[in-house]
């Protein structure tokens, strides 16, 4: 049996209701996934004092101009909570899992990515404590943080790719 085989059936055995979706760029192994609602996402997101907001001031997933958290990785939404309590900045989340982004296995609408609002305090700590990458291909500034998450800066807000939690 193939490595990949073995650990996908242990770790669905291990924790049954994980989704194996692949494997981080830098892994060897499988990566569960533990998919999370809008309402738990939301009440993880209000316990840490980060806000979110859309253009079209609602949450369907299948409307572009909502801010949808459902069928958010866990990792993610423990990710913003460390961004939040690592950089005491004010967060808030202007994307998430709704239709619209770009597509891939490490999308938003597959869970892994956030976009915030742009801000002087979350823009100092991104540049000060993580590591310049280079350019994205779309030009956007990246910086990548001890734990491995990658930050680009398109301009009007910052685009995370979490990979995991970030040291929570």
């Amino acid at each position: 049996m193939k490595i990949r085989s073995l650990l996908t059936t242990l770790a669905l055995v291990a924790a049954p209701g994980l989704a194996v979706v692949g494997t981080a760029p830098d892994a060897s192994a499988a990566v569960a996934v533990t998919k999370i609602s809008h309402a738990t996402a939301t009440s993880m997101f209000r316990q840490s004092g980060i806000t979110w907001s859309s253009s079209g001031n609602c949450s369907d997933r299948n409307n572009p101009t909502c801010t949808s958290f459902e069928q958010l990785n866990l990792a993610t939404a423990q990710g913003a909570q460390t961004l939040k309590s690592a950089s005491g900045c004010a967060l808030n989340i202007t994307g998430g899992t709704e239709t619209g982004h770009a597509s891939g296995t490490y999308s938003h609408w597959n869970g892994y990515k956030l976009d915030y609002g742009k801000n002087t305090c979350v823009t100092s700590y991104v540049k000060n404590t993580f590591t310049y990458i280079g350019l994205r291909g779309d030009g956007a500034p990246q910086y990548k943080s001890g734990s491995g998450n990658i930050y680009a800066d398109e301009g009007n807000h910052w685009d995370v790719l979490y990979y995991n939690c970030g040291g929570c």
